[in-house]
C-alpha cells in the first residue's frame, strides 16, 4: 500500500517526544523524514536502554526516519540544512524559543524564502504569553495545566498521568495540523506557519473541568478510578479481584439494577433514576453496587455483563497487556535487531501500515551530505519549498 505522503520531504530539527512523535506519523504515512541530530544525538536516545540497549522512547517515535548529524554552530552544516530546506515541504522544530531565529532559519525568514513551505514550531507555551520563554516538559505541563490536579485519588493528592500525555497529545495535534496545512496547500499553493504549545494542547483537553469550575463553581474532585460525570462508573471489588463497571445511560441503569444487582426496586428510585441523581448520590449508590458485586467471581460477573451488554474493563498491569487478547503488535527493525511494539491503531482497507526502520545516530549523514551539499545535485532537483 503506497503511503499517502509519498514524495513529501520533511526536515525535522527535533528532540524528546512531541516533535518526533508528529514526524514519525508523517514517516508512517510515506513521507521522507530527515531527522537532524546534534553530535551527541537526540537526548531521548538516552532516556533508557530497555530495548536491546536502545531507548524505548526513541524506538517508538523515530521509525522510518533518516538520521543526519549536524552542528548548527558550523557554517557548513547550517548551509547543509538550508540546502535541505530548499527541497522540503515541511520543517518541524521544537528547539528553545528563538533558537531557530538566531540561526537564521526561523519561521519568518523561511516563509518569505519558501512560500510553499509548511513550518511547524512546537513549544511549551504559546507565543505572546508571559511564559513563552520558559522551559517546559511534560510533567511540568501536567501540573501547570491542572491535569495533575484532577488526577489521583482524594487521599493521594495530585498525580502524574502514567505516560507523557502532554507530549503525546501535542505531537498528535501537530501531525493533524500539518496534514491540514498540506491539504490546504494543495488547494491554494501556499504553505503555512503552524505553532503548537504543550500547555495549550492539554489546557484545551481540560475544558470539561474548566467549564464546571467557571460556570458552576464546582471544583473537580480527584476520584481515582471513578468518573466525575457518570455513575456508577468505577472500580468495584469482586469475590476474587476488581473490575471497572460503566453505566452510560438511564436505560442501562435499569437493566443493571434488575439483571446484575437483582434489585428491581432501584428502577425509578428518586435518588438514582437519572444519571445526574446518581452522581449526586454517588457514595450511597457505590455502597449498594459494591455489596452486590462482592458476591460475584470476576469471570462470572464478566459473563453476565456481556450477556446484558453492560460495559466493563479489567484493570491490567503491563504483564496483562503483554498477553491481552486484543493487543496487536508489529515488528520494527532497529540497529540492534527486530523488536515488537504495539501497532498503530489505524486500519485501512483491512491492513495496518508497515513501519520503517529506527536509525542509528548519524546513519544517513554521509549520504545526505553527498546529496544536499553538491551544488549540481541541488540545482537539478525541483524546489518544492519555492513558488514556481
Amino acid at each position: 500500500m503506497t503511503g499517502a505522503l509519498e514524495g513529501i520531504v520533511v526536515v525535522a530539527l527535533e528532540q524528546a517526544v512531541a516533535a518526533p512523535l508528529a514526524t514519525s506519523r508523517l514517516a508512517d504515512a510515506g513521507a521522507r523524514v530527515i531527522k537532524l541530530e546534534r553530535p551527541e544525538g537526540d537526548f531521548a536516545r538516552e532516556y533508557d536502554d530497555y530495548v536491546n540497549g536502545l531507548s524505548s522512547y526513541f524506538v517508538w517515535n523515530n521509525r522510518g526516519k533518516q538520521s543526519c548529524v549536524v552542528d548548527l554552530k558550523r557554517p557548513d552544516d547550517l548551509a547543509l540544512v538550508e540546502s535541505m530546506l530548499t527541497r522540503a515541504d515541511v520543517f518541524v522544530q521544537n528547539l528553545a524559543p528563538g533558537a531557530t531565529d538566531r540561526l537564521g532559519i526561523g519561521s519568518g525568514v523561511l516563509r518569505k524564502r519558501f512560500p510553499r513551505l509548511i513550518v511547524c514550531d512546537i513549544g511549551g507555551f504559546a507565543p505572546g504569553t508571559p511564559d513563552h520563554e520558559r522551559k517546559a516538559y511534560d510533567l511540568l505541563i501536567q501540573a501547570e495545566a491542572g491535569l495533575a490536579g484532577v488526577t489521583g485519588s482524594a487521599t493521594s493528592g495530585p498525580c502524574r498521568v502514567g505516560i507523557s500525555i502532554c507530549d503525546i497529545a501535542t505531537g498528535q495535534a501537530a501531525y493533524a495540523a500539518i496534514l491540514e496545512a498540506l491539504l490546504r496547500r494543495s488547494l491554494t499553493g501556499k504553505g503555512a506557519h503552524v505553532q503548537i504549545a504543550l500547555f495549550d494542547t492539554v489546557a484545551e483537553y481540560m475544558n470539561v473541568p474548566y467549564l464546571a469550575r467557571r460556570h458552576a463553581g464546582k471544583e473537580p474532585e480527584r476520584l481515582g478510578l471513578a468518573h466525575p460525570s457518570i455513575a456508577p462508573y468505577g472500580a468495584f471489588r469482586t469475590r476474587d479481584g476488581e473490575l471497572l463497571l460503566s453505566i452510560q445511560n438511564d436505560r442501562e441503569w435499569d437493566v443493571f439494577a434488575v439483571s446484575v444487582l437483582n434489585q428491581p426496586h432501584l428502577v425509578g428510585h428518586a435518588q438514582f433514576a437519572r444519571n445526574i441523581d446518581r452522581v449526586r448520590n454517588r457514595r450511597a449508590l457505590d455502597e449498594i453496587v459494591q455489596r452486590s458485586i462482592a458476591a460475584f467471581a470476576t469471570d462470572e460477573l464478566c459473563a453476565l455483563l456481556d450477556k446484558m451488554c453492560i460495559a466493563y474493563g479489567r484493570i491490567s498491569s503491563m504483564g496483562d497487556l503483554l498477553q491481552h487478547r486484543s493487543a496487536t503488535t508489529t515488528s520494527v527493525a532497529t540497529p540492534t535487531g527486530q523488536v515488537d511494539i504495539l501497532a498503530p491503531p489505524v486500519i485501512v482497507d483491512g491492513r495496518r501500515m508497515a513501519l520503517g526502520r529506527v536509525p542509528a545516530l548519524g546513519e544517513h549523514t554521509d549520504a545526505l551530505r553527498s546529496e544536499f551539499s553538491s551544488a549540481a545535485t541541488v540545482a537539478a532537483q525541483p524546489e518544492r519549498g519555492q513558488t514556481a
